[in-house]
C-alpha cells in the first residue's frame, strides 16, 4: 500500500495549468450535447484534483515542520498561486451556471454544485488577486508565528502545546506559572500579533468594498458557502444561547469550584477539572493508536476498513514536537483519495478528542470520496463540524480503553465541555462582527470590545491580576480569528447537532448510527440545512431546539455525583 511519505509533489506549473483550464472551459461552452459537458467536467474536475492535491502537500509537510526551507519556500507559491487559480476555477464556475444543459447538470451533480459555483462567483474579481495574496501571507505569518514559541519552562524550551499539560497540573502554583508563561509570549509578541490582524482586517475590508460590499461581514458569510441562513439568523441564535446555555454553564463553573474547593475560579483554575487531577490517557500515542484500531474495528466494519486505511497510509502526524505549526486538522488528498489528520498529543485527554474528532472528519471524506465532484469532498464549514463533533460522542462506549479507571470522570468532562464550549463559540463569533462592522477600529478598541462581549457570555470569566487578559487579549490564541474568518459559530451549531446525536445514541444506537452514516456519504452534496433534515436532526436554529437539547444533557450531568473524583 502506498505510503503518505510516497506521494508525490511536484510544483504545479500554473502557466500550464491556466492554458489546459482556459481551453477545456472554451470546449465546455461550445459542447452541442450533455454527454460532452459531463465528460469535459470531469476532465476539468481532474485537472483541479492534480493542483489541489499539490497544494494541500505543502500544507500538510509545512505544518509539519515549519522550518523545512523547501516547504517553506513551495508555501510561498502556493500561496501566491492560488488567487490565480482562483481566478481560473471562476471562469469554469460562470461557464457553468449559464449552461444551456444547467437543468440537466443539476439533475446528475445535485443543485449544490450551482449553489457553491454562484456563491463563489460573488467572491472574486480578478483585480483582487494581489489582495488575496496578502491575505494567504498574513495568514502564513501568524501561523509561524505562533509555531515560533519557544518558552523556557520547568528546565527546556517548550512549545506552546508544550505547555498544555502544565496548564491542567493539579498544583495550583504551576498552573498559574505556566499560563503565564504561554500568555507571556502573547505579551511579547502583543505588537506583532495586533500589526498582523490590523493588516488582515484592512485587506479583508478591502477585498469586500472592490466587490461591491459594504463590508466584510456579508462576503465572510458567502466565502464560508452559508446558503441557507444569515447573520440575522446568527444573531437570533446567540441569544438562545445567552439564555438557555449561559446559565446551565455557570452552574457547571460553580461545581468545579466546589469539587476544587476555591470560592470561585480563576483563569488558571478552569483547566483543572478535578482536585485528583484531569482523566487521561493511560499510555503514550502508540498506545492510544492502536486503542483507536480497535475502537474503530468494533464500532462497525465501515470504520475498521477506514482506520486501518489511514494507520497503514501513515496518514496521520500525532505528536507535538519541535518546529511543528499547533492545532489539530483534517484534509483531503484527491488525488489518492487519502484524508490526512494532523494533531498535536501532549498527553492531555485532548490526544483522544483529537482522535475521535480529526478521524470523524477523515471517516465523512473517506466515506464521501467517490462523488467525483471536489465542491462535495467535505461539506460546508458548519456541517462538516457534525461529522467531528458526533464521533467524539459516538465513540463513548470505547472510552474505558483510553481512560481505564477515569472513563467517568473523562465523560463528565466531556459533556460538560461541549456545553461550555458553546458560549465561548458565540463570543469568538460576535467579536469578528464587531471587527469587521468596524474595521477601521483600534487594536486597543478591538480588545475592549473582546472583553465587553467576553463578559457577557463568560459573566464568571476571572483573569485575576493578568494585565493583557484583562485588557481582551485572550483571542490572540484561537486561529481561526486571523486564518478563517467567521470560522466559529459553525462549531457550535455542530455542538448542538453532537448533542443531539448523543441522545440518539443513548436511544437507539443502530438508528443512530444508520442516520450517521447516511450523512457522511452524502459528503458536500447539500447545504447545511438540508443535511440536518436528512440526518433526521433538528435546525439549531429553530426556538425550541437548544432548550430540548440542553434538558437531556443537564439531566444526565446532574445525575453524576462529582464531588468525589
Amino acid at each position: 500500500m502506498l505510503k503518505f511519505k510516497d506521494y508525490k509533489y511536484e510544483r504545479p506549473d500554473m502557466d500550464k495549468a491556466e492554458k489546459l483550464f482556459n481551453d477545456l472551459i472554451e470546449k465546455f461552452q461550445a459542447a452541442e450535447s450533455l454527454i460532452e459537458q459531463d465528460k469535459i467536467m470531469k476532465e476539468i474536475n481532474h485537472l483541479r484534483s492534480e493542483i489541489d492535491s499539490m497544494a494541500q502537500l505543502v500544507g500538510i509537510r509545512s505544518s509539519i515542520n515549519t522550518v523545512d526551507e523547501f516547504y517553506e519556500k513551495e508555501q510561498e507559491f502556493i500561496d501566491e498561486s492560488m488567487p490565480i487559480y482562483e481566478g481560473i476555477i471562476s471562469n469554469y464556475y460562470k461557464v457553468l451556471v449559464n449552461s444551456k444543459f444547467k437543468n440537466q447538470l443539476e439533475e446528475k451533480w445535485g443543485k449544490q454544485l450551482f449553489t457553491l459555483a454562484q456563491m463563489q462567483l460573488k467572491t472574486f474579481k480578478p483585480e483582487i488577486i494581489g489582495d488575496l495574496q496578502e491575505e494567504n501571507k498574513l495568514a502564513t505569518e501568524y501561523g509561524k508565528l505562533k509555531a515560533s514559541a519557544k518558552i523556557m519552562f520547568e528546565g527546556e524550551d517548550r512549545n506552546l502545546a508544550e505547555i498544555d499539560p502544565f496548564i491542567q497540573s493539579k498544583d495550583r502554583e504551576m498552573r498559574k506559572k505556566a499560563y503565564e508563561a504561554s500568555t507571556n509570549f502573547y505579551v511579547e509578541n502583543e505588537k506583532r500579533f495586533d500589526e498582523i490582524y490590523d493588516k488582515l482586517v484592512k485587506v479583508r475590508d478591502r477585498i469586500a468594498k472592490k466587490l461591491g460590499y459594504n463590508n466584510y461581514v456579508e462576503l465572510g458569510y458567502i466565502r464560508m458557502m452559508r446558503s441557507d441562513y444569515d447573520s440575522t439568523m446568527v444573531s437570533n441564535y446567540r441569544k438562545q444561547v445567552l439564555e438557555y446555555i449561559v446559565p446551565v454553564a455557570e452552574e457547571l463553573k460553580k461545581r468545579q469550584a466546589k469539587r476544587l474547593g476555591l470560592q470561585s475560579l480563576k483563569y488558571y483554575d478552569e483547566p483543572l477539572k478535578f482536585l485528583s487531577g484531569n482523566a487521561v490517557p493511560k499510555g503514550d500515542s502508540d498506545w492510544i493508536l492502536n486503542n483507536g484500531r480497535q475502537m474503530y474495528k468494533e464500532l462497525s466494519p465501515e470504520t475498521n476498513e477506514f482506520f486501518n486505511f489511514m494507520v497503514e497510509g501513515e496518514l496521520m502526524d500525532l505528536v507535538s514536537k519541535k518546529g511543528k505549526a499547533g492545532g489539530g486538522y483534517c484534509t483531503f488528498i484527491g488525488k489518492y483519495k487519502a484524508p490526512f489528520i494532523f494533531s498535536n498529543f501532549n498527553g492531555t485527554s485532548g490526544d483522544v478528542d483529537v482522535l475521535t474528532h480529526e478521524a470523524g472528519h477523515a471517516f465523512q471524506v473517506y466515506s464521501s470520496r467517490n462523488l467525483e465532484v471536489p465542491e462535495y469532498e467535505f461539506p460546508t464549514y458548519e456541517a462538516a463540524e457534525i461529522h467531528s463533533m458526533s464521533m467524539e460522542f459516538i465513540t463513548w462506549p470505547w472510552m474505558k480503553l483510553f481512560f481505564k479507571e477515569d472513563e467517568l470522570k473523562y465523560k463528565f468532562t466531556h459533556l460538560a465541555s461541549a456545553l461550555t464550549f458553546i458560549p465561548y463559540g458565540v463570543t469568538v463569533d460576535e467579536f469578528q462582527h464587531f471587527v469587521y462592522e468596524n474595521p477601521t477600529a483600534t487594536p486597543e478598541e478591538r480588545k475592549k470590545a473582546w472583553r465587553e462581549i467576553e463578559a457577557k457570555y463568560l459573566p464568571s470569566k476571572d483573569y485575576e491580576d493578568s494585565e493583557f487578559l484583562n485588557n481582551g487579549g485572550y483571542w490572540f490564541r484561537q486561529g481561526h480569528i486571523f486564518e478563517s474568518p467567521f470560522y466559529y459559530i459553525d462549531y457550535t451549531l455542530a455542538q448542538v447537532c453532537a448533542l443531539q446525536f448523543w441522545v440518539k445514541f443513548n436511544e437507539n444506537k443502530e438508528l443512530a448510527w444508520e442516520d450517521y452514516l447516511r450523512l457522511c456519504k452524502v459528503g458536500g452534496s447539500k447545504s447545511f440545512l438540508e443535511l440536518t433534515k436528512y440526518a433526521s436532526l433538528n435546525n439549531p436554529f429553530e426556538d425550541g431546539c437548544i432548550e430540548s437539547v440542553i434538558t437531556p444533557v443537564k439531566q444526565w450531568l446532574d445525575a453524576v455525583d462529582d464531588s468525589n473524583m
